[in-house]
Formats: C-alpha cells, structure tokens, sequence
C-alpha cells in the first residue's frame, strides 16, 4: 500500500485511538474523528489530522475505518459524512453492532456504492495497541487484498467467514464470541466474590486450578484486577453492558434462550448503578454485594 493512502478513522476511543496510532506509524494518511474532540487531539502527536466533522474526516478518503459504539452511532457519524463519501472507498465497519443494527448499515453502503466489509474484532486495548487484534471479516474477495493491508496492520489475523458483508456474518460470529467472553467475565467474577463470602483465600483458589482446564486466560488477566482493586479499562462495564444488550437482541431474534448471559447482563447493570460503568468489566465483581 502507498505510503499516503488515505484512511479515515471515525470513533477514537480505546480501540479506534490504538488503531489511528498504529496506521499513522505505518506510513498511512490518516484523519480522524471522534465525537469528544479532546479525545482524539493526542493523535497529532503521532502525525494523525484530528478533525471536527466525520465529512472532513473521509474528505478525499479511500478508506474508511468505523470504530464507535454501536448501530446507531455507526449510522449517524456516516450520515453526516455522506456528503463528502467517495463512491468506492472500502468501509471496513469494525464496531461491535450486533444483527439488528447491521442491515441499515448495509442498506446505507449500498446506496453510497462503498464497498462494505463487516470486520469487528477480538481484542482489548492491550492488543490493539500492539496491533495484535483479531479480525474477523466478510466481504467480497476482489476487496480482501485491500482490506489485509490495513488489518496486517491493526491485527495479528484475519478469520475471513464469507464473501458477502451485507449478511453481518462476521457480525453474527462476534455476538457468539462476546457472549462466552461476557460468561467469562461473570464467572470470574462471581467466583472471587464467592471466595470472599466464604472466607477462602482468592489466591488458593486460583491455584488450585492453575495450569489445568479451568483455568483460562481471562480468569488470571481479571482475578488480578480484582485483587489488586484496580480497574484500568480495556473493555468497559458499560461497553460490555452494551454488548450484552446486542446478545439479547440476537438471541430473542433467533429464539434461542440465554440464561447465562441475562444474568450477566444483570450484574452489569448492577455494577454500572454502583458507579463502576467506566471501569474495566471485571468491575462486575461489584455486582455480588449490596454495595
């Protein structure tokens, strides 16, 4: 890829500002745009054109890159940039949006002629500071070359699941994944408060499951959180809130019922009304007492 291809980066936080330092450091042309303004004005520092407006931002872009919130946020922040679209600029929508959300969006790329690739991803700050994220991606194949030039960038891999963006089969994947990283969560959780209630220490329990089967990754990455009482965000109890709500949609959707996942969801809610919405999602540890 030339060294001034132009790419827009709209929504800069956790992971949309790792993704913009990282392009901005391989060479890349890059704007962007973040509803906060303050939040993307760092960016500078490493060679990034901050912007005020997502049409400025996409101005002339061959790339566009969408790392925000949700559906809805996706849709606005292309709605105000339509006027300055070029028709066929690749749109990698790399947002967590769920199902419900995603056929306006294809609905929209359609209408625009922009040539659509549904590419969430697998990864917290950490590694999409080290662009070491995981892409899983749908699009048209005369489009995946181009696309693979910027994800070699911000991820470590591509899991390609179809040829077709507009069926969010990437989408789907990631709702799946979510839901057993939300369980995760939850489980590790709860079973450190457990320990508390029981008067067993937190650290015998992990050690008697180190090493074996129950004891993956993200219970010693959110046990440590716990115990240290410190919650730096990589993903926050309000963005997996949110992503519990897409879990919900896509399963009432289907018909397939989610016990786990309500509850943990739940505890979510709990903890976010107990102040810890900002904090990492281990927070929901929170959830487990009164206050």
């Amino acid at each position: 890829m030339a060294d001034k291809t132009s790419v827009a980066v709209l929504g800069t936080g956790i992971m949309g500002t790792a993704m913009a330092r990282n392009l901005a450091r391989a060479g890349l042309d890059v704007r962007a745009w973040n509803r906060t303004r303050a939040r993307a004005e760092p960016l500078a520092a490493d060679g990034v054109h901050v912007t005020d407006t997502p049409a400025q931002a996409v101005d002339g872009a061959e790339v566009i890159l969408t790392m925000l919130l949700d559906g809805p946020a996706v849709l606005d922040a292309l709605r105000q940039a339509a006027p300055k679209l070029t028709a066929g600029a690749l749109w990698l929508q790399m947002s967590t949006v769920g199902t419900e959300a995603f056929a306006p969006l294809a609905d929209f790329a359609r209408q625009h002629r922009l040539l659509l690739v549904d590419a969430p991803v697998l990864g917290t700050k950490a590694p999409a500071e080290k662009g070491e994220l995981t892409i899983l991606a749908a699009g048209p194949r005369d489009v995946q070359e181009r696309a693979e030039e910027i994800f070699g960038i911000v991820g470590r891999g591509t899991q390609w699941v179809g040829d077709d963006a507009t069926g969010g089969a990437a989408s789907r994947l990631k709702i799946v994944v979510n839901s057993w990283v939300l369980t995760l969560i939850g489980g590790a959780g709860e079973a450190l408060a457990l320990a508390k209630g029981l008067d067993v220490d937190p650290r015998d329990f992990l050690a008697a499951v180190a090493g074996g089967p129950l004891d993956p990754p993200y219970l010693g990455m959110k046990a440590q959180l716990i115990l240290a009482d410190d919650y730096p965000a990589s993903f926050t109890v309000s963005a997996a809130r949110k992503d519990a709500r897409l879990i919900a949609e896509a399963a009432e959707e289907a018909g397939v019922r989610m016990d786990m996942a309500a509850a943990v969801a739940e505890r979510l809610r709990r903890a976010q009304e107990l102040g810890h919405g900002e904090k990492d999602g281990a927070a929901a540890y929170f959830a487990s007492f009164d206050d």
